[in-house]
């Protein structure tokens, strides 16, 4: 009997990458990235600390 009969098999290892030279262009999109992203953290954070949206949901007439 073999050591590994049964279960799952292990992955092979993928190839490592190479590093790409970026040019001034990729520099600048990664940056406006990093930005935007920031931004839509600290717009995440004012909108938790405001509570709920609306706060109605839908209104039910109260009639049977």
């Amino acid at each position: 009997m073999s050591g590994r009969q049964g279960g799952k098999a292990k992955p092979l290892k993928a190839p490592k990458k190479e590093k790409k030279d970026l040019d001034d262009d990729d520099l600048a999109f990664k940056e406006r990235q990093r930005k935007e992203a920031a931004e839509l953290k600290a717009a995440q954070k004012v909108a938790q600390q405001k509570g709920p949206m609306g706060g109605g949901g839908i209104k039910k007439s109260g009639k049977k």
